[in-house]
């Protein structure tokens, strides 16, 4: 393109453009062959002048044409807009300009998206015309000229506010500074359309406002209003005019008024106090509006409220009214989806939409977190009813029981109406009790027998939603029904909630199966630390697998969890040939009706690996297929990354890693036995390979197996134990922390069996680890555990290599140790500690205070070797330090100086 002249299309150029467009819209047509021809035009330079000019200026093409052009243009300039040559991206600016204010509305919204995508590209600095020529239309008198630069500037606000905060050459103010007020006027507009846009192209500037206060706090030369002044300074206007739209005709402005209000008590509550009872007394009339995307939008504002730390005095007078709305608003509206869907029944096969995407996740060794996600269908989806019953929820954690004298009279009311027609309410009132159960728990444990005895019977209402949501409440309310069944009536109450789930567990419709056996799931759960499930297991078994035989896709997922869960929380007792005769033949037959690629494999392998975990070496007469499989599966897959086609199935990680994670529970449960299996195959190969892996999850399984196969039969993995070192230690870094758990976790369990073999990788594991130790608040508790216990067993098996180095490290490795839980592997982390000590005491009596402190964590040490170990480490300390032992001892926690007196005899 010659720079002197303007660019100027061919007309065959445009016309075959337009062409292929206009026959990319009729119905049938072959997208393929137009994607393709499309594809081959992009390859011409000067193809997205093309389509800006048929966007602009294509005048006798139909709308939909040009509208098409321009969205094609958005998304090529989203990937390619900074490598044009800059004569073809001034004419499109060129080109842009001024088609802001087009006569018709889809053209000018085409227009701003494209104007928006270059702003996002960080074109802003070089586009200073645009913001002269989007303040000429604001200010114009122009209903589609103002529409069209408020649209645009709405989207350049959604999408790069903070770049309009910035100094812009040519300008002799930022752009936030000139639109802001301009803005602010339009929310007086008589159209409702320029009020929505204005309004919401403010609203965009609110989440910048915590960034600001932060640079605040780090800079001594600038104020709050001097970072962010647009919005600072126009505040009280802000506020003002969004207490006019609060009003509004139009339900989209109201829906925006109250996204504001929320935004800013997010985001800074004190600009809102002041006015806080009148925002207060808005929200609770907005939340009986008609238009219920308003009502669910003052609805987040309570969540809000309790999570800014405000006086709760604030919100304490409007509390029974608030009460009464939140549950008035959990009542199932009319055209609730749960209405249309209570009535499904179990023999109607399940719909692929209707199976959720599933993620399993791959092993953790330590602490792992519980998401304490609520996965019932029934209250899964967020509507305001939801959005109520959480509010509630929130609001119990805040005030406690002092919400339930004005919360339990309108719950006994609704309950007590036992009309056909009124069923909606009992449901809403049983939906409070469950939203509650954390919050009121002290003031409701009195009334828990009354509570159960009421809500049990609800399990056989009529009504699929009642059933349903009575399961839910009843798993809030598990851990204390746990509790309670250490007791005689305690233990009528438990068998009571029990029999009812089950018997809602192998029920015939399919949410409330659902409901049940999340239920019940929750409640095995609670019940693991107790000897209670036992009593039960015949029955439980029963019940589990006659629903087994009749559920669908989707509950089925739902019930290998049950069945896991069960699994992890009986553990060995499962391991009885009358209860194994009951569970294992429908689950063999199901592992061997699904394909090696079917995807129903995923929730069966998990299932499997807490089964294979609790039955131990029981689980040896089933182990031998399962592991075969595993590893035709993985086998498969690694050919299926390189070719699809030889495999004869797509690649997908999740078959990798879900039979990595079978086979780490195969090796937990079978322990030595599992030797018999491994040496017969390539798993050796395959597991190196998969530690390697480009995918985390997969390098995350590989490696919890590594660890695993190393406890279990270790002389196996000789042969490559050097290069398994290598690369598990590779993975010590923090970008992937579960891998970086795993990996050092493995290392651990290697060490202590293959001792000074370790020694070439010793020092830079150790240089890894450090950091982790001393990062304690970035890092989560189970690498801060694993990196510990690792550095201990590195020192336990290689002294003379760790020991002089104690300076480095001892400090923080003794407060990392005195968090760990007293287990056999805080044993060998001791162990390491006092071999330390004794190739280097005078190194260690520098932090003798810390390493009393890790001793005195310590509740009961069963090894009776450690505990001699560790009281000559002290006795040898008092003998070192002579005279000053009393006041080096003296400094230390009183209670830890008794307990060491006491139990080390000093």
């Amino acid at each position: 393109m010659d720079q002197r002249s303007p660019w100027q299309p061919r007309e065959e150029g445009v016309n075959e453009i337009c062409a292929l467009l206009q026959e990319g819209k009729r119905p049938n047509a072959d997208q393929a062959r137009i994607f393709e021809q499309l594809q081959r035009c992009s390859q011409v330079p000067d193809f997205n002048n093309y389509l800006v000019f048929i966007l602009c200026r294509s005048e006798g093409q139909s709308v939909v044409v040009r509208q098409s052009a321009g969205l094609l243009l958005k998304n090529n300039l989203k990937s390619s807009y900074k490598r044009l040559p800059g004569v073809y991206q001034q004419y499109i600016k060129s080109e842009l300009l001024p088609r802001l204010g087009s006569p018709n509305r889809e053209l000018r919204a085409t227009v701003g998206t494209v104007v928006s995508v270059i702003i996002q590209e960080g074109q802003l600095q070089t586009w200073p015309e645009l913001f002269q020529g989007i303040l000429e239309c604001l200010e114009s008198n122009d209903y589609n000229h103002m529409e069209g630069a408020l649209d645009a500037l709405s989207k350049i606000c959604e999408d790069a506010a903070d770049q309009l905060d910035q100094v812009v050459p040519g300008l002799a103010q930022k752009p936030s500074d000139v639109f802001i007020p301009r803005l602010l006027k339009f929310f007086s507009s008589s159209h409702v359309t320029l009020r929505k846009l204005a309004l919401g192209a403010v609203n965009q500037f609110i989440n910048f406002m915590p960034q600001v206060r932060s640079e605040v706090l780090f800079s001594s030369c600038c104020s709050y209003a001097e970072l962010f002044q647009a919005l600072f300074v126009n505040m009280d206007n802000y506020l003002q005019g969004l207490f006019t739209l609060s009003n509004d005709p139009a339900p989209e402005v109201r829906k925006l008024v109250c996204a504001a209000l929320v935004r800013l008590l997010e985001m800074d509550a004190e600009i809102l106090r002041p006015h806080m009872k009148s925002v207060i007394e808005y929200m609770l009339q907005a939340n009986n509006d008609p238009d219920p995307e308003v009502a669910l939008g003052s609805c987040e504002f309570w969540t809000a409220f309790c999570e800014a730390q405000l006086p709760l005095e604030l919100l304490r007078d409007a509390l029974p009214r608030l009460i009464g709305v939140l549950l008035t608003n959990m009542i199932y509206a009319d055209d609730d989806e749960a209405l249309l869907d209570s009535q499904d029944d179990e023999s109607v096969p399940d719909s692929e939409q209707n199976l959720k995407p599933r993620f399993h996740q791959s092993r953790v060794h330590g602490n792992e977190t519980d998401d304490d996600e609520d996965t019932d269908e029934i209250i899964s989806s967020w509507n305001l009813r939801k959005c109520s019953a959480a509010g509630l929820d929130t609001l119990s954690t805040l005030f406690g029981d002092d919400i339930l004298p004005l919360l339990m009279p309108l719950v006994e009311a609704r309950l007590s109406n036992s009309s056909d027609d009124k069923w909606k309410d009992r449901e809403a009132a049983v939906l409070a009790l469950g939203a509650v159960a954390q919050g009121c728990i002290n003031g409701l444990l009195p009334h828990l027998p009354q509570m159960i005895a009421f809500l049990t019977p609800l399990l056989e209402d009529k009504h699929p939603l009642v059933r349903g949501i009575t399961c839910w409440t009843l798993s809030r309310y598990s851990k204390w029904i746990v509790q309670a069944a250490s007791e005689t009536n305690g233990l009528q109450q438990f068998d009571s909630v029990l029999t009812g789930l089950l018997r809602q567990v192998i029920g015939t419709n399919k949410q409330v199966q659902e409901a049940a056996c999340s239920a019940f799931a929750t409640l095995e759960e609670e019940a693991a630390e107790e000897v209670i499930l036992q009593h039960h297991l015949e029955v439980i078994l029963q019940h589990l697998m006659f629903a087994f035989s009749k559920y669908q896709r989707r509950n089925l997922r739902i019930l290998y969890d049950a069945i896991g869960t069960l699994a992890d929380a009986v553990g060995g007792d499962l391991n009885e040939p009358k209860y194994l005769n009951i569970l294992m033949p429908p689950l063999i037959a199901k592992w061997q009706q699904l394909a090696d690629n079917d995807k129903d494999l995923f929730p069966l392998l998990e299932c499997f690996t807490s089964i294979a975990q609790a039955l131990g070496s029981g689980f040896a007469q089933y182990a031998e297929p399962i592991f075969a499989r595993c590893i035709r599966v993985i086998r498969t897959q690694e050919v299926a990354k390189a070719d699809p086609g030889r495999a004869g199935v797509q690649y997908d990680k999740e078959f990798i890693v879900c039979s990595l994670d079978l086979l780490s529970g195969l090796a937990e449960g079978l322990g030595s036995n599992m030797e018999s299996l491994v040496v017969r195959s390539d798993l050796r190969d395959l597991l190196f390979y998969c530690c390697g892996d480009e995918a985390p999850e997969v390098r995350q399984s590989a490696l919890a197996l590594l660890g695993d196969l190393a406890k279990a039969c270790a002389g196996h993995l000789q042969p490559r134990m050097g290069d398994f070192l290598s690369l598990a230690a590779r993975q010590l870094d923090v970008e992937h922390v579960s891998v970086s758990n795993n990996a050092c976790w493995a290392i651990g369990e290697i060490a202590i069996k293959v001792g000074k073999e370790i020694a070439p990788i010793v020092m830079g594991v150790i240089s890894c680890l450090v950091p982790i130790l001393s990062s304690v608040e970035n890092v989560n508790k189970s690498m801060l555990e694993n990196s510990a216990i690792t550095l201990g067993r590195l020192g336990w098996v290689c002294p003379e290599l760790v020991a002089p180095h104690i300076d480095h490290f001892m400090k923080i490795w003794c407060q990392s140790l005195a968090m760990v839980r007293d287990d056999i592997e805080k044993e060998d982390a001791f162990r390491g500690l006092c071999a330390m000590v004794r190739l280097n005491p005078g190194g260690a009596a520098k932090y003798f205070g810390s390493i009393c402190e890790a001793i005195g964590s310590w509740h009961e040490i069963r090894s009776a070797e450690l505990r001699s170990e560790i009281t000559q480490v002290l006795h040898g300390f008092k003998q070192m330090l002579g005279g000053s032992w009393e006041q080096y001892f003296s400094y230390l926690d009183p209670g830890t100086q008794e307990k060491l007196k006491r139990r080390y005899g000093l």
